[in-house]
């Protein structure tokens, strides 16, 4: 069996998405000392939608597809239910991470959120704070640019 899923392959080989909005409503970056990821999201929102989205990440393979099916699976969609894709729906949509790289797919939920979260604190829109990572509850050792 290989490694990754012909789907990682092609989101590495074809990441969809990347770049950056210059007039981002909201922007998320996220890193992981471990083992050298770095991802960034810009958010576009219109009307509590995300009209567009863009990334830059800094990693491996499975960091870039994980960013690219991320933002695949959130353009379009309301604030709310980007604010609920779990790093176990990037993965699933991946058709799997190895274990180790899982990390990744974690790195891409938190870097939405976070990007969500500057939108809402840019705007002094009201949130629940358990909606959102912080430094002190991330399992796996990220540094979030608040």
């Amino acid at each position: 069996m290989a490694l990754y899923s012909d789907i990682v392959m092609d989101h590495f080989r074809n990441p969809r998405n990347v770049g950056v909005i210059q007039d981002a409503d909201g922007v998320g970056e996220v890193g992981n000392a471990k083992c050298g990821d770095i991802m960034k999201i810009y958010l576009k929102i219109q009307d509590d939608k995300i009209e567009d989205v863009k990334f830059e990440t800094f990693g491996c393979g499975s960091a870039i597809a994980s960013s690219s099916m991320a933002t695949e699976m959130i353009k379009g969609q309301p604030l709310s239910q980007a604010l609920s894709l779990t790093n176990r729906a990037v993965a699933e949509a991946l058709d799997g991470l190895p274990a180790h790289k899982l990390h990744c797919s974690v790195l891409a939920e938190e870097a939405i959120k976070s990007a969500i979260k500057d939108y809402y604190d840019k705007n002094g829109i009201a949130y629940d704070k358990k909606d959102f990572p912080d430094c002190e509850s991330c399992a796996h050792g990220c540094e979030i640019d608040h």
